[in-house]
């Protein structure tokens, strides 16, 4: 039962209520961080860069602290002629946020109000449910057989009250992905009126040749929006920068609720610095892409269930009779922290970052022994 009540009753109840369905909402809750009796264990739970960030990155941040007095930039403009240039973009037809997250809640509360609903997968990131219940509207979930984005079942769930549809790809947290054909044909399958939101967070460490970002289906269409961060190829979680392109109108919508100056200056400079270090980035996908597969086939031989990702983790079953709960306490307990996914409806997987060689050889020496115990 939650604290809310009619509108009329509201403005009579003796203290402030929030509006219906906000007490409703679960709270996200991260990945851990450390371990009970650990010194500086690995954080393998978050997807975060093991190889941190760019020193270009890290100087432009120290060079900043003469500017903390400033207010930023509110249309983030170095920034925005960064993103523009290196991926060929208008820059009118880019929006800055307070990581991705923020431009999510924003998009949301522009297209959403109570009544409506959006469609999303199964396993959605769940960001998404939290901000279209923030806005009252009612959240639909589409099976997502063998850990994969079904298309026809999203189509399946799109009626008059549907505003927006989500596609997280690669989707975490199983790091499956949707073709560049199946985008197409969703998209032409919504009604104009749907946004298609395509959350490409882990795209740069994607290889398939079927993948597809969505930023060029984005420039001929006006209803896709695509949204990006620098929290994971760039290392830049704590600063929280992410960008979003599409359609002009619905860029200038996101602009009239935007807060003035959501992303600060140490942000935006080390962005404008770490999207310039391409070294960097080729690292760290060349690091994902050597030992993604190299996880899979390993933690694989151990019998677990190992779906094949095209992100910067793997997301990992366990067989009857062993616990994901206890290999995560286990795992936890010789300085490895990995991700639990009761939260998102999977309560014998585990989602693993991969990390440096040391890290993974010793996943899986510490798998293999759980699973012998």
């Amino acid at each position: 039962m939650t604290d809310t009540l009619p509108p009329d009753d509201r403005a009579r109840a003796g203290r402030p209520l929030p509006k219906p369905g906000i007490l409703d909402i679960a709270q996200y809750v991260p990945g851990k961080s450390a371990a009970e009796g650990v010194v500086d264990p690995v954080k393998l739970s978050g997807n975060e860069n093991i190889l941190g960030s760019s020193p270009k990155a890290r100087e432009a941040y120290a060079a900043a602290a003469d500017q903390l007095h400033l207010y930023p930039d509110g249309r983030a403009t170095p920034l925005r002629a960064a993103v523009a240039e290196r991926f060929g973009l208008p820059p009118q037809n880019l929006v800055f946020g307070c990581g991705s997250d923020e431009l999510i809640h924003l998009i949301s509360q522009v297209f959403l109000e109570p009544g409506d609903n959006i469609v999303q997968a199964e396993y959605a990131f769940g960001a998404y449910a939290i901000a279209a219940r923030a806005c009252q509207a009612e959240v639909r979930s589409a099976p997502e057989p063998n850990f994969r984005i079904d298309v026809d079942k999203l189509i399946e769930l799109v009626d008059e009250r549907t505003r927006m549809v989500f596609v997280t790809n690669p989707a975490n947290p199983t790091g499956t992905f949707v073709s560049g054909e199946e985008l197409r044909r969703l998209q032409a399958a919504l009604p104009p009126s749907v946004v298609l939101l395509i959350d490409a967070a882990y795209c740069e460490f994607a290889d398939d040749p079927a993948f597809d970002n969505g930023l060029e289906l984005a420039r001929e269409v006006e209803n896709v929006v695509v949204t990006r961060t620098f929290s994971k190829l760039h290392g830049l979680a704590a600063l929280r920068v992410g960008w979003a392109y599409a359609p002009e109108p619905i860029i200038d919508a996101v602009e009239r609720i935007r807060p003035p100056f959501n992303v600060n200056i140490p942000a935006q400079l080390a962005a404008v610095a770490s999207l310039a270090d391409e070294d960097f980035q080729q690292r760290s996908i060349d690091l994902v892409r050597q030992w993604r597969p190299w996880l899979v086939q390993q933690l694989g031989g151990l019998g677990l269930e190992v779906t094949p990702s095209q992100a910067n983790f793997v997301l990992v079953g366990f067989p009857a009779g062993r616990s994901a709960a206890e290999a995560e306490a286990f795992l936890a307990r010789r300085g490895l922290i990995v991700r639990g996914l009761a939260g998102y409806g999977l309560p014998n997987h585990l989602r693993l970052t991969i990390g440096l060689e040391a890290h993974n050889r010793a996943m899986v020496e510490a798998l293999t022994e759980f699973l012998k115990a």
